[in-house]
């Protein structure tokens, strides 16, 4: 999928040949040459979820069933630029809810992850999003939302601990109220069933 715009390419490769120059680099040499181009277009996908609503992703798929017990994505791959450094930060989403009527197609949910994601963004905020937007579309009776990053711009510059990974959480309804019904997601979480 080509998200990317002739325009606004030629004007971030622009930049970036500029930014190689300012680093002392030949933007001229070989293994330079389409890198501002590159960089561009790359960047132009990385963050092409903010002219994506993901709730409109959810209503695509919404179907009514008396099904009322938790439904748990896991491992979901998630890969995000921390809008501090744009350095890459990427791991997994473990998302799940108790339906009150309404269920979603199961893709949906990691698209929801996606379009959040690609986005300059930052864990606690991106773990606020998807569970809003889940709790707010679906209107379920709760959401359980982790996720789990390795963040770049920890592990390449800064303190950089190569091992550290940060957790963040956000829950509603049942799973804010009932420690048991959390605490059953959390073990579903770190169970290996499949």
């Amino acid at each position: 999928m080509d998200i990317t715009k002739e325009e606004i390419t030629e004007k971030i490769a622009g930049v970036y040949n500029d930014i190689l120059l300012d680093l002392g680099e030949d933007p001229q040499r070989e293994g330079l040459l389409k890198t501002p181009e590159r960089v561009a277009k790359s960047l132009q996908f990385l963050t092409h979820g903010s002219k994506i609503d993901p709730a409109e992703i959810l209503r695509g798929a919404l179907f009514q069933e008396d099904y009322s017990e938790m439904v748990i994505v896991k491992d979901i791959e998630l890969y995000s630029l921390c809008e501090h450094h744009m350095l890459p930060f990427f791991g997994k989403a473990h998302i799940a809810y108790i339906p009150n009527g309404t269920i979603v197609g199961l893709s949906k949910i990691p698209r929801v992850v996606d379009a959040f994601a690609r986005r300059l963004q930052v864990q606690e905020r991106l773990t606020i999003e998807i569970r809003d937007c889940i709790q707010e579309t679906l209107k379920p009776l709760g959401v359980a939302v982790v996720i789990e990053c390795a963040h770049m711009c920890m592990q390449m510059r800064g303190i950089q601990k190569q091992n550290s990974v940060t957790t963040t959480s956000a829950f509603t309804g049942v799973f804010l109220k009932n420690d048991a019904t959390r605490k059953e997601f959390i073990n579903l979480v770190k169970s290996n069933l499949h």
